[in-house]
């Protein structure tokens, strides 16, 4: 891999293509979580410019603030509450088109209007959320969650 990250241009799908094969790459050989959540979590935003990109680990029955970019974020988030407490609880991928419809969506900022949260399961047990806040509707879709499902995978 280059020296420096390189940010991709062009379309959607080529962008996390390339990115995955830099996530890939940084992470390989790396074993410490919280340096690869943060090189990640730099990496997602340098490539999308979300309003925020951030990781939440799983501490006792909580889910407590990661490596993130963006605003400051809600430092504590108990299980099954909000977008990233129900991921956690379900063990799945959660997509919100607009977060004021989600019964329960915690507002840890006023500017979110949409989000994506994916779980990443170690041994059968999810161990942290990836979770991603955009300020427009409707931005994720199946694309982005196929993707960064295959980039928490690397972790």
């Amino acid at each position: 891999m280059a020296e420096e990250f390189i940010v991709a241009t062009g379309d959607k799908c080529a962008k996390y293509e390339l990115l995955y094969r830099q996530v890939e790459a940084l992470t390989e050989g790396e074993g410490d979580t919280i340096a690869n959540m943060a090189n990640v979590a730099a990496m997602i935003d340098a490539t999308f410019h979300f309003w925020w990109t951030g990781f939440y680990r799983v501490v006792g029955k909580e889910l407590v603030l990661g490596p993130f970019q963006g605003p400051v974020a809600c430092s504590r988030i108990a299980y099954g509450r909000g977008v990233c407490g129900t991921a956690w609880r379900e063990g799945r991928t959660i997509v919100v088109e607009d977060v004021d419809k989600f019964e329960g969506h915690i507002a840890c900022s006023s500017a979110s209007r949409s989000e994506i949260v994916v779980p990443i399961i170690k041994e059968g047990a999810v161990v942290a959320v990836l979770d991603i806040d955009s300020e427009h509707l409707a931005m994720f879709d199946n694309m982005d969650r196929e993707w960064l499902e295959r980039i928490v995978a690397l972790l």
